[in-house]
């Protein structure tokens, strides 16, 4: 894979290299992560919430039963599903549009975890908005954890 600025310079379909023709591609998948011509992470984020979106929605009885304390389901969230979301996602910089969609997912699982809240108005069921599951939940947000990771240099 060749990568240029300029999206139009280059696009020949092969190289050829000491008598080896090679085809020239905008993305493929090495050693688990996706290349792409533009350097994009947009394969990698999308693979990751696939992942997490599987995993949160095979244990999403635990997430919601009353049986669990709200820490165990956020340590399973921690420990289980966040990893698979954020595996590859340290080493590049994210856009607004793929910080959205983390914390969207994020958000999603956290309302599984900490279920409706009555309303004290009308007295309904109603989801939790996203100010009052910032306040439930203490630990850093998916996006702050990626931050902190790239940091301190860590890979989970």
């Amino acid at each position: 894979m060749v990568m240029y600025r300029d999206q139009k310079a280059g696009r020949s379909q092969s190289m050829k290299i000491d008598n080896r023709s090679f085809e020239m591609v905008e993305k493929f998948k090495y050693l688990g992560t996706t290349l792409t011509n533009q350097n994009s992470i947009q394969e990698e984020i999308k693979s990751g919430l696939k992942s997490g979106n599987a995993c949160s929605h095979s244990v999403q009885n635990l997430l919601s039963s009353s049986l669990l304390s709200r820490n165990s389901k956020i340590k399973l969230y921690i420990t289980i599903i966040l990893p698979l979301v954020l595996c590859r996602c340290e080493t590049s910089s994210l856009t607004l549009r793929e910080e959205h969609r983390l914390r969207v997912f994020e958000n999603r699982v956290l309302r599984r975890i900490f279920g409706p809240r009555r309303d004290e108005v009308t007295g309904e069921w109603r989801k939790l908005h996203n100010e009052e599951l910032n306040d439930l939940y203490s630990s850093p947000n998916i996006v702050q954890v990626i931050r902190l990771k790239r940091m301190d240099g860590q890979v989970m």
